[in-house]
């Protein structure tokens, strides 16, 4: 990575918004299908389209 945390690679550029649409979806497909979407959260598995809204992180600046 450089230092401004921007990959070099221009592969990998949008990587990481296209994962975080992927999961967006994932879910969203879940939740419509009443099917699960499991993560880990700190170290256990969690069903995470049955159990509400995610709450968003904060950026603490």
């Amino acid at each position: 990575m450089k230092s401004n945390g921007k990959p070099k690679d221009k592969d990998l550029l949008g990587a990481h918004a296209a994962l975080k649409r992927a999961a967006r979806r994932a879910l969203e497909t879940a939740r419509r299908t009443g099917t699960p979407c499991y993560v880990m959260r700190h170290g256990k598995l969690v069903d995470i389209a049955h159990a509400g809204r995610i709450p968003r992180r904060t950026v603490s600046r």
